[in-house]
């Protein structure tokens, strides 16, 4: 079993596709978000999406490293999480602007105080706000914030994003086919639109990351923890989040690393889908299941074949060395740097590439889809083939 299991997380949701297997899969079932009919306006022409996502145990980070550092701007980059969890999603089916987004917050009052709610909440229109300059706008609407010291032990920073686009103007998966090629963006480096360096952590894998790499000085804030793990799974790591480490060439903290924002790539979606709607075959954000989240979404008849994909940034050689886990339940779990999959031509490929890097992050042409028997993965890494 792996340590993620042993932590009492699943890469893949097994129970949450179990539980809903019998839900409606909306108007296009291989749509990244369920994607229904306009109730909100009756016109057929039109659609609803709705989605509802959050920062996980990132905020478990943020609470530590707050709590080491005294610093409250990791709440701010908490609930950037929260939103662009929400955000990468909905561009996934070609929606990139009018928006309407409600937070909610769960906290454990004696631990989580004002100031610290007063920077969730203003990091939430701060983020919005930059947004709306580069083009995608988001309404902040409110949302729940709710003192349940009885059922959070620290706090739960998760939101719910709806918008109402035109149904000529999705992006649904369905032509995804043989044939394609598969444009890969990075999740790390430092965008125009992003104040420092991003390590390209995202917001999946967290509790792995948080456990594999720190030391176990942080068992002595044991609400940082489910108590009824074993002592082997928790905090077995070798680094204090202050402790200096190099990347992107240049000196971080282990904690700015593991508590990089989740870098949206709306602004980047917004303008290929503008320039070349057509060309787009399909989206996936490599978020929960990194590398093979693309499956879920792959017609029965198409093998995806990434063998090229970039070396992965420090951050997931740091995860990885110190937890020993293999390059399959690492590739599994995290994005490895690559964190949005652009399903595409070879002519528009190389289009696609510029806009991407007109916003300065890294992108080039991963792998591509094969006629298949079956619907499988094939990742190439190293020298070694891993099939999922």
């Amino acid at each position: 079993m792996s340590l993620y299991s042993q932590r009492g997380v699943s890469a893949q949701k097994e129970d949450v596709h179990a539980a809903t297997r019998n839900l409606s899969k909306g108007l296009y079932p291989r749509a990244f978000c369920k994607i229904d009919p306009d109730l909100l306006g009756g016109d057929a022409d039109w659609v609803n999406v709705m989605h509802a996502d959050g920062a996980g145990t990132k905020s478990i980070l943020a609470y530590l490293y707050w709590k080491e550092t005294g610093d409250l701007s990791v709440w701010k980059g908490i609930a950037q999480d929260a939103i662009v969890m929400n955000l990468d999603d909905l561009i996934c089916t070609g929606i990139y602007d009018r928006m309407l987004y409600s937070s909610s917050i769960d906290r454990n009052k004696n631990r989580i105080p004002a100031e610290v709610l007063t920077a969730l909440i203003e990091g939430t229109q701060e983020f919005l706000d930059s947004m709306a300059h580069l083009g995608v706008n988001i309404a902040f609407l409110g949302g729940e914030t709710a003192d349940v010291g009885d059922v959070v032990r620290t706090v739960a920073v998760n939101g719910t994003m709806a918008a109402r686009w035109r149904r000529d103007a999705l992006i649904t998966n369905e032509r995804i086919a043989p044939g394609q090629v598969i444009v890969g963006l990075a999740s790390h480096g430092k965008a125009t639109y992003e104040f420092n360096y991003n390590s390209g952590i995202g917001s999946n894998g967290l509790t792995s990351a948080r456990h594999d790499v720190l030391h176990k000085h942080y068992k002595t804030l044991p609400e940082t923890f489910d108590d009824l793990l074993s002592e082997d799974v928790v905090y077995i790591g070798k680094q204090r989040l202050t402790d200096p480490i190099n990347a992107g060439g240049e000196l971080h903290t282990v904690g700015s690393l593991l508590l990089s924002p989740t870098r949206t790539f709306a602004p980047v979606v917004r303008a290929m889908l503008e320039a070349h709607f057509g060309d787009i075959y399909g989206l996936i954000h490599c978020s929960g299941g990194g590398q093979t989240k693309c499956l879920k979404y792959m017609p029965d008849n198409v093998r995806v074949v990434k063998d090229n994909l970039a070396a992965p940034p420090e951050i997931f050689r740091l995860i990885q060395q110190s937890s020993g886990a293999d390059h399959r339940e690492m590739y599994q779990v995290f994005n490895m740097g690559t964190r949005l999959e652009v399903y595409t031509n070879e002519r528009a490929a190389v289009a696609l590439i510029a806009i991407a890097r007109r916003f300065g992050i890294d992108a080039q042409v991963i792998g591509r889809t094969e006629e298949s028997v079956k619907k499988e993965l094939v990742l190439q890494v190293s020298e070694t083939e891993i099939r999922y």
